[in-house]
């Protein structure tokens, strides 16, 4: 009975199968989006990397000058500066998005009051223009913390840090991170919540306490979620850009610029399209790279874990 239907299924699939893919419905349902995809992502892109080998500067004639914008690149002390305080930023807001992160998703995970209510709201950022946030904060460091700074006596909080070059940075790092962790918060429930409570409950029969219980159940079990969160993270905080447009513009001086404010405000505002247009191809690679390397050690971790 199995072999007929066996007979029956390969003798009929391959048919089905033709009908299939010579169906032009299928094709019409994926063509628009394929389509949008290519004028508005691939089609600029290509162009973009046109561009980059060329002298344009955003209006006019244009000369092809080869391999130039991208030797130049390496020797601006501008666009290195930007890229340091890229990786600086990336880096910290990283680490600090993902330990707290975990530690509030922990706190929420377990049998708390309010629990749903907590977890609408430290969900509630994410949901939020990023710009309006920006935008409130910048009002806030200008306006309402000196006066706490002042009141309780705190020298480095009774100014605007957003107005000091050393400081700026951190106001920044605030404001990106705690936007940041209600997406990761959500993220590290989710893997939480696939643990199952057996497991607890023979740790607690052997004794083990709160941190022998995280190291050795909760993290391996999440390993997963912490390498999407890292790789998410890391990726997203290279491109920080709102934020920074909201509360510093790239200030004091250019002591906050990062790469893609850079490649925005020379792009368009500077008449440096083409060259530009190279810093954002070499900026894209190194997205890439950092992106596969992360994602490689932090699988490997996994494996270990």
């Amino acid at each position: 009975m199995s072999a007929i239907s066996r007979a029956e299924v390969s003798s009929t699939s391959p048919p089905l199968r033709r009908r299939r893919r010579g169906n032009p419905t299928y094709l019409l349902m994926a063509l628009p989006a394929v389509v949008l995809f290519f004028v508005f992502h691939t089609y600029p892109a290509i162009q973009g990397i046109l561009y980059s080998f060329t002298n344009f500067k955003g209006y006019g004639d244009f000369d092809f000058v080869g391999l130039r914008n991208y030797l130049q690149i390496f020797q601006d002390e501008r666009v290195l500066a930007a890229y340091r305080f890229t990786f600086g930023f990336a880096v910290l807001a990283t680490v600090l998005v993902n330990v707290i992160a975990l530690t509030v998703a922990i706190g929420l995970n377990s049998n708390i009051r309010f629990r749903n209510l907590l977890r609408a709201v430290y969900f509630l950022p994410n949901i939020l223009s990023v710009l309006i946030v920006g935008f409130i904060f910048n009002y806030l460091f200008a306006n309402l913390v000196p006066q706490i700074g002042q009141a309780l006596g705190v020298a480095g909080l009774s100014k605007n840090i957003l107005g000091d070059p050393g400081l700026a940075w951190t106001g920044i790092l605030f404001v990106a991170v705690w936007q940041a962790a209600a997406f990761n918060i959500i993220l590290y429930l989710a893997g939480l919540q696939t643990i199952p409570y057996d497991l607890y409950e023979s740790a607690d029969i052997d004794g083990a306490g709160p941190w022998q219980k995280f190291r050795n159940i909760t993290f391996p079990m999440i390993a997963a979620f912490f390498t999407i969160n890292m790789v998410l993270a890391m990726k997203g905080f290279l491109q920080v850009f709102d934020q920074i447009v909201a509360l510093t513009g790239g200030g004091p001086g250019t002591s906050t610029e990062s790469v893609s404010l850079l490649i925005y405000k020379g792009g368009f505002d500077g008449g440096q399209f083409a060259y530009q247009s190279a810093n954002a191809v070499i900026f894209l690679i190194v997205l890439v790279v950092v992106s596969l390397a992360q994602t490689r050690f932090l699988q490997r971790r996994e494996v270990e874990a």
